[in-house]
């Protein structure tokens, strides 16, 4: 089913259209079809949603009907709109692509190269302590086959009482360990979904959720966040739900990468609710509940809301702890943990001991180790906006309470270009359309603040070079990076 937008929901989208740059140089029209447009470059309006009646936006927006008439033809024109009599007028941008493929190559070993691609840390002083007492720990796992598809039961006990930790009441037979947060999402979706199966995504999303979604041939339907203020629109993304029935919906409520947004406790309970009645499941990715950096009180995990078995939650140790250590889990009812772990065995088996053992020792010095991170992005964080807003003032920056990332409103439709520009001098990026569908988010930029303050100081000394070269040479064409994370 198609998910429609209604006249005072697209009006309250569009703000104070009438007022955009270059207004008294066109018509209202023109104006207002220039409006829609940036809408959907931006990912804030949903591509393939049917717009409202020209009627009811009219009356929505206090314009006349001859006005909105005429901006849906320029649409139609433009080709951002098709219309077919009697159905309605549904929203695509003209010669749409839908996820962007991954485009692998070869990283390069440039130790002057600053890779702004991934947003992770290095990793924290207390591993190879860690590392050291799992190996004097594995001596008691040799005995067996080593073949644990839910994960060792001293690991699978400690995600267990972390949960509980915030509330949410969970036993270890709700737990499963997997080779990381990517890993969990995938083997959800090889249960959860069909071929062909509609989700919905938040726009702008986590790339790689994207990437696994088009793998599993998913129909994907998108809830647009805004850059600023609290990111999530609840009346549009609940009538999705319920207008769209998808099977299941993929959301970061937790310091959302890449805005860095807080989902609000009330809008957590809502969305459990709409969830329930229109027959979907969600997958709440908690990759940065960890990582609360001024202090924010945490609302309820999502999974507090549900009494239905419709909540499936994946984590890992990548954003607070390490990449390198491939340790990820689901949360869910016991019975799913055992339908994910059938389905697991013809994947992968089980997840190694020794990395589950390393995660049991990290995971018991967690707040100590979980305390200096946040101690430590705070600062870079604190560092990368002084600079931006020191050497490129034109971008706007909305500064996040948490999590590692700065989603940036750059001052034209410039990300792919300036990631390759940025390439040649030295600094690799994630654009804008790689967190999104359809070749939209040309306006944005992710820059994480993981590394030390000099290197992001420095690289946006870089950027803040060539973002103006753009403008007096041909825009090169982007290469896409090895790895977004």
């Amino acid at each position: 089913m198609t998910s429609q937008v209604r006249g005072v929901q697209l009006a309250r989208l569009l703000g104070q259209w009438h007022a955009l740059p270059g207004r008294r140089r066109s018509p209202d029209y023109a104006a207002l079809a220039a409006a829609v447009r940036g809408l959907l470059a931006d990912g804030r309006l949903p591509l393939g949603v049917r717009l409202p009646a020209e009627r009811d936006l009219a009356e929505a927006l206090r314009i006349s009907r001859t006005t909105v008439t005429a901006a849906y033809r320029e649409l139609r024109e433009t080709g951002h709109l098709a219309s077919r009599r009697g159905a309605g007028s549904w929203t695509m941008l003209p010669g749409t692509h839908r996820v962007a493929s991954t485009g692998l190559w070869t990283p390069l070993d440039d130790r002057d190269m600053i890779d702004l691609g991934v947003a992770a840390l290095s990793a924290p002083a207390q591993l190879v302590p860690a590392a050291r007492a799992a190996a004097e720990d594995l001596p008691r796992y040799l005995g067996g086959a080593g073949y644990h598809p839910t994960g060792i039961i001293e690991l699978r006990e400690a995600v267990a009482r972390a949960y509980t930790e915030r509330g949410l009441p969970t036993s270890p037979e709700q737990i499963m360990v997997t080779s990381g947060t990517q890993h969990a999402l995938d083997l959800v979706l090889r249960l959860a979904l069909s071929p062909g199966g509609g989700v919905l995504v938040e726009s702008p999303t986590y790339p790689n959720a994207l990437a696994a979604l088009s793998a599993r041939r998913a129909r994907i339907t998108t809830h647009g966040l805004a850059a600023d203020g609290d990111g999530w629109d609840a009346d549009l993304l609940l009538g999705s739900i319920r207008q769209t029935r998808p099977k299941l919906a993929y959301v970061i409520p937790e310091f959302h990468n890449p805005t860095g947004h807080l989902m609000a406790a009330d809008l957590r309970e809502r969305l459990v609710g709409a969830a329930h009645a229109a027959g979907t499941d969600l997958i709440v990715d908690e990759s940065f509940v960890d990582l609360p950096l001024d202090g924010t009180p945490l609302p309820p995990p999502v999974a507090t809301f549900d009494r239905h078995s419709r909540v499936i939650s994946i984590g890992g140790m990548s954003k607070p702890y390490w990449g390198g250590l491939r340790i990820g889990w689901v949360r869910a009812s016991a019975p799913q943990v055992q339908r994910l772990a059938a389905a697991r065995v013809g994947v992968d088996m089980a997840s190694p001991v020794l990395d589950q053992l390393v995660a049991v020792h990290l995971l018991a010095q967690g707040p100590g180790i979980v305390i200096d991170r946040r101690i430590q992005l705070a600062a870079q964080r604190d560092a990368l906006v002084k600079a931006m807003a020191d050497r490129l003032p034109d971008w706007k920056v909305t500064v996040p309470r948490g999590g590692v990332t700065l989603w940036v409103e750059l001052d034209g439709p410039i990300s792919s270009a300036l990631a390759r520009a940025a390439e040649e001098v030295g600094v690799r990026l994630a654009p804008g359309p790689r967190f999104g569908l359809d070749g939209t988010l040309e306006r944005f930029l992710r820059l994480p603040f993981t590394l030390p303050a000099a290197d992001l100081e420095e690289a946006v000394g870089r950027l803040a070079a060539v973002r103006y070269d753009l403008d007096r040479a041909g825009r090169p064409q982007w290469r896409e990076p090895s790895v977004i994370a």
